[in-house]
């Protein structure tokens, strides 16, 4: 009996005691939890009871080189709704049904929902967003937000590019220049009670939004639209599938047009025409190829304007001079192959000059095979063919040539004149600017320097020369050959009295030979013996004639008629005394 209890003591004492540890256990984690975690478990409790909105950051600005807006933010309205909030629901569902164009089913399943904030439409007019929050009714949010706006429509639209629903960059430059565009957005806090139903003595704290910084491009708009006027005169005229425009200072890479006709309204960028009928897949399909940038993003053999890059690998290596004779028979065999020249009958006896202004494929063949495939290759690749631009532009495409040991001497001797291999115009005009500045590789490029919104920062984008390619007098007789091309040559409707310019023209067969397409282009710079700007014009299958000479050149004489003078680009003094009398 007493052994009994003493065991119940015992147990009691046990449990007495755990019963102590446990308690003593808990005081010291609640004095823990007070006195050492006391803010982090307030901090906690404080985002329980707050609710958070964004502010949305306007995005930077992007200007020309004259400082025209290009693309510019429109203030719009973003319409959500608190569930715990809503006082009157059916006069809210009836408001937001009526105000915002939304069928009534929509709404309701979006008012009725229980969550801590639903959003109802977003991009809406600034004037109707206005009129709701005239209402005055509870548990409905209006918050500004932005959406892009470009102010000239479809000017420059495969460049300039354009943002998607949450306002980032989907295309162009808007993409690239993204991280620079997109500001930091803002919060609106607001302190609510257990049930969510905002505290209305505590109002709200806002953490305000940053804008984006603003770009500045080496893009001309007025040059831009003497280019886009032209592309589309002879896209209509030619009744072609595409025509591209390049300008650019070949000092030193800055683009001051770039043309891709035809363009696409940048303000409703997801708009095909004709695609009623289309599949969704055939609808991205057909939007991609809308908003494609054929000057850096296809390739495409080059023709005769390659001839100028044969020509300054000739004269630098010194296998050609100026006044070297040869004699055109209308062919050449290579091998086993006779290749053609374009006149069939043939040049006859003619110099090195006289070959270029005649486009004489038989004597730039020559001048490829005595250079040879090594050498050809060697300067392919010190000439910078066989590696991208650095364009500040998304989706650059490589060059397309032959691995040097599958070339042989008929790969080589196409390749001579333009044919075999494909480059971007961007690529063939950045390395033609190249060869006739005096041979220094540039970087083609449209940023210029950027910006913040106040203008109290500024930063100027620099683009280094990447070297040297080529010597300084190969590139002056360069530049003296070419002008003789325009003053009589093949690209003689490129000619502008009064004035020195150098270029070539291209005739080039599209793949497959036997779909009988062609592409037509020139490629020309002013003045011959300082190039202050070059430029090429690319027309793809056109109808009826299709000699870039008769139908390139006469495009590029128009712009160059139109934008030397806004350059400071003069005539000859004897040429406008000889014009007045």
């Amino acid at each position: 009996m007493l052994r009994t209890k003493t065991y119940h003591k015992k147990k009691i004492l046990v449990v007495f005691l755990g019963c102590a540890a446990v308690l003593f256990f808990l005081m010291g984690r609640l004095g823990y939890l007070m006195i050492f975690k006391s803010e982090y478990y307030s901090e906690k409790a404080q985002e329980l009871h707050e609710r958070e909105r964004d502010i949305k950051a306007a995005r930077g600005r992007i200007f020309d080189a004259n400082g025209v807006l290009l693309a510019d933010n429109e203030t719009v309205c973003t319409i959500s709704v608190i569930h715990n909030q809503i006082k009157e629901p059916e006069k809210v569902i009836e408001m937001l049904t009526k105000e915002l164009e939304l069928p009534e089913e929509t709404v309701r399943k979006r008012v009725e929902k229980y969550s801590s904030i639903e959003r109802i439409k977003t991009n809406v007019p600034k004037e109707v967003g206005d009129r709701i929050r005239e209402y005055n009714y509870a548990g409905v949010k209006v918050d500004e937000d932005f959406k892009r706006y470009y102010p000239l429509g479809s000017l420059a639209s495969k460049v300039l590019g354009f943002t998607g629903a949450d306002n980032q960059g989907i295309i162009g430059l808007e993409t690239v220049y993204d991280s620079v565009l997109q500001g930091q957005n803002g919060k609106i806090l607001t302190l609510t009670d257990a049930r969510g139903v905002e505290l209305e003595d505590e109002g709200e704290t806002r953490l305000e939004a940053i804008p984006g910084k603003d770009l500045y491009l080496s893009i001309d708009v007025n040059i831009q639209k003497y280019a886009e006027q032209a592309a589309y005169q002879v896209l209509e005229q030619k009744q072609a599938d595409s025509v591209e425009i390049i300008l650019m200072n070949p000092q030193n890479g800055e683009i001051l047009a770039m043309v891709n006709a035809p363009e696409f309204d940048l303000n409703d960028p997801f708009t095909v025409e004709g695609s009623e009928n289309m599949t969704s897949e055939e609808l991205q399909d057909a939007r991609n190829q809308m908003w494609r940038n054929g000057c850096i993003n296809d390739t495409y053999e080059p023709g005769s304007t390659f001839k100028i890059i044969t020509a300054a690998a000739g004269l630098e290596e010194g296998v050609v001079t100026p006044s070297d004779s040869f004699y055109c028979p209308g062919y050449k065999i290579v091998d086993d192959r006779r290749i053609r020249c374009h006149k069939i009958a043939g040049h006859g006896a003619e110099s090195f000059v006289e070959a270029t202004r005649n486009s004489c494929n038989p004597v730039f063949i020559e001048v490829g095979l005595r250079l040879g495939v090594d050498r050809f290759y060697d300067y392919f690749q010190q000439f910078g063919l066989l590696q991208k631009t650095g364009i500040d532009l998304p989706g650059e495409a490589s060059t397309i040539m032959h691995k040097k040991e599958n070339m042989g001497n008929v790969e080589l001797a196409t390749c001579a004149f333009g044919q075999s291999f494909q480059i971007t115009p961007l690529q063939l005009i950045t390395t033609v600017s190249s060869l006739i500045n005096g041979g220094r590789r540039i970087t083609p490029h449209f940023g210029v320097k950027i910006q913040t919104n106040d203008q109290t920062q500024t930063k100027i984008l620099q683009y280094e020369d990447q070297g040297r390619i080529l010597s300084e007098s190969t590139s002056e007789t360069l530049r003296y050959i070419l002008e003789q091309v325009v003053d009589g040559g093949s690209g003689k409707n490129a000619y502008i009295e009064g004035y020195h310019i150098g270029g070539k023209t291209a005739t080039s067969e599209t793949l497959p030979r036997s779909a009988n397409k062609y592409i037509s282009s020139f490629l020309g710079f002013a003045p011959a013996s300082d190039p202050q700007v070059i430029g090429l014009c690319v027309i793809h299958n056109p109808q009826g004639v299709y000699y870039g000479g008769t139908i390139a050149a006469p495009v590029m004489k128009d712009i160059f008629a139109n934008i030397f003078p806004y350059l400071g680009i003069e005539r000859d003094e004897i040429a406008e005394e000889s014009s007045q009398h």
